[in-house]
């Protein structure tokens, strides 16, 4: 194992802030250039009133604030002003000018803060994927995973350099906003001010209401992506089989609930958006009715009004939009929790003080017994055997007798519990062994190997840190896969197709077996990996691994006895428990289980 930890994430925010780290400055910055572009937005109106009151019109000069009166003064005075407003005009395009390049800081900090988040968060994911148990991963959908990391993600991404920084952006602006605008006209605050908590209030109503139908439509999604995986990469199954119609109506009907599930939440924001707007309307008209009246009234001045509308408008937006960020809090806390869940998945670790034992030793499996955490009973049941250092060991037996699960323990991509049993290498149980030692120590060829979309060289090298084509030859020619690698237009520069779906079945297993042999590991499973090559092939194999690998410990997982009959030891599992033991000759001499898969096998020779 590598030196990752599992850091444990007890809350949303805590999470949040574990990803932000790196970026937070840019954010900083971001609220900054943010607080400065609504301070300088906020301050035309401003200069409009008293403009309008006091160089176009005759009032009183006592009620200019001093910092403004300072300006004018600084300009000429009241007259020269009144003979020039070009020069206001001019005040007003040099703080337009300032908000600008404000504005524009602001988006620039953002952008590196958003995109430094978002690179964060999926190499963290990545690498905490990486160290997850392997039942972990057969208990959840690829699909879904990816959905998890992708859609999610950057729901949590927008949500931080947009909804979260907005928050902030409106508060400030309110506060502003409110600060001039009791400086105006008190009764117009208060009946401006009202309609805030009721917005935010309705705003809560449906903040739950949105949060679980986005959780629903969030999941259905990840459904969704995982019908969809699945048919892509066992599309040559599909083809196959003749299944085109039937998935296509699979993933149609997967497709439509996805939709319906979007329908109903867009159902439930459009009624919150459409009354959010209706309230908002209200307001605008109220104030500059009520703005009016006092206007005429004398209440307040023309430059007053003016001011007041002008802030009203300015806040229509921020309190519309702080209804619509708590509603996409909603799908952020969503996202949070799923992101959480991937996060606080326990990862493998070793035992303290786990060694690096040499694996060039007899492996014994001690009373050995396992069930899957699905249920459906002991898959193993108290098995125990030895694997003598360098020999071949075969393994025979049914679907689900358990031959594939002993290999997987033994790597452990299986954990034992407690009082199930024991597996030794040599005189160290496998437990107390450091699980990227003994996993690079034990090379394993499955029967159903991956394949990734890059050349045969880099698939049969990939175990390698430099890629050595001398050893990648070698291999392939233990695999006997260099002669059929020749016939090829590109050689060993001939790219495979996702899941190796280019190669065909047999030339798939001699590529993993190939990937395999570039490591030299001193045990060397097989597991029903010459499955899908002819016996004529699978006797090559067979005569070109014992002549070069005569150091390492073989296991041979096969239904073929063709494949296991030169083994030095041979198993032979029924229903999770061993039926026989012996060599070839000892197994035939019994007259059991194996002699009769033997003669049924020998039948069409």
């Amino acid at each position: 194992m590598s030196d990752y930890k599992n850091k444990r994430f007890k809350t949303g925010s805590e999470l949040v802030l574990y990803f932000l780290e790196g970026s937070k400055k840019f954010f900083v910055f971001s609220i900054i250039f943010s607080l400065l572009v609504t301070f300088l937005d906020l301050i035309g109106p401003k200069i409009i009133q008293y403009t309008v009151d006091f160089c176009i019109a005759d009032a009183e000069s006592d009620s200019v604030p001093v910092y403004l009166k300072t300006i004018m003064d600084l300009l000429g005075g009241r007259e020269f002003l009144r003979d020039h407003l070009y020069l206001i005009a001019l005040v007003v395009a040099i703080v337009g000018i300032l908000a600008a390049v404000c504005r524009y800081m602001f988006r620039l900090m953002n952008a590196y803060g958003s995109e430094t988040l978002i690179k964060r968060m999926r190499d963290k994911l990545f690498d905490h994927i990486m160290h997850l148990p392997y039942t972990w991963h057969g208990a959840n959908h690829t699909g879904d995973i990816i959905q998890r990391c992708t859609s999610d993600v950057d729901t949590i991404r927008m949500f931080i350099s947009e909804q979260m920084l907005s928050l902030f952006r409106i508060f400030i602006r309110i506060v502003i906003a409110m600060y001039f605008m009791i400086g105006i006209s008190i009764p117009m605050t208060i009946v401006s001010a009202a309609f805030i908590p009721v917005i935010v209030l309705y705003s809560g109503f449906f903040h739950n209401r949105i949060r679980t139908e986005f959780e629903r439509a969030d999941t259905e999604e990840g459904r969704l992506s995982a019908t969809a995986q699945e048919n892509l990469t066992g599309v040559r199954v599909v083809r196959a089989f003749g299944r085109e119609k039937y998935e296509k109506d699979r993933f149609v009907k997967q497709n439509a609930e996805y939709t319906q599930m979007w329908i109903n939440l867009m159902r439930t924001l459009a009624a919150f958006w459409s009354s959010n707007d209706l309230i908002s309307g209200l307001q605008v008209m109220l104030i500059t009715v009520l703005g009016a009246v006092f206007c005429v009234q004398e209440s307040i001045t023309v430059g007053e009004y003016i001011a007041f509308v002008a802030y009203n408008s300015m806040l229509v937006w921020p309190v519309r939009a702080l209804g619509r960020i708590i509603s996409e809090m909603s799908k952020a806390g969503v996202s949070i929790d799923r992101i959480a869940y991937i996060m606080n998945s326990e990862i493998e670790k070793d035992k303290d003080g786990a060694t690096e034992p040499s694996l060039n030793a007899d492996i014994t499996f001690d009373h050995v017994s396992y069930a899957y955490e699905n249920g459906g009973g002991d898959v193993l049941k108290d098995v125990s055997f030895t694997i003598k250092a360098g020999s071949t060991f075969g393994i025979l037996g049914g679907t689900g007798s358990g031959k594939s699960t002993l290999m997987y323990l033994m790597d452990r991509l299986y954990d034992l519990k407690k009082d199930c049993g024991r597996i030794l290498v040599g005189d160290t149980d496998i437990s107390d062994i450091k699980a990227s030692h003994l996993r690079k120590n034990i090379g394993f060829v499955l029967q159903e190997p991956f394949l990734f979309s890059r050349t045969l060289s880099e698939n049969i090298g990939i175990t390698q840190n430099e890629l050595d084509m001398k050893d990648v030859r070698r291999a392939a020619r233990i695999a006997a896969l260099d002669e059929t690698i020749s016939d090829f237009a590109k050689g060993y520069d001939t790219y495979v197709g996702e899941r190796g779906v280019t190669l065909s079945g047999g030339q798939k297993q001699r590529t993993a077996i190939a990937q395999m042999l570039v490591s030299r590991p001193p045990v060397m499973v097989f597991d029903d990996s010459l499955s899908a090559v002819d016996t004529q092939t699978d006797a090559r194999i067979r005569q070109a691994l014992s002549e070069n690998t005569s150091d390492s410990t073989v296991v041979l997982i096969s239904h073929r006895i063709m494949t296991l009959m030169h083994a030095d030891n041979i198993i032979v599992l029924d229903h999770g428990r061993i039926a026989e033991q012996g060599t070839h000759k000892q197994l035939l001499e019994k007259g059991g289980i194996y002699k009769k898969i033997y003669d049924i096998q020998m039948q069409g020779t």
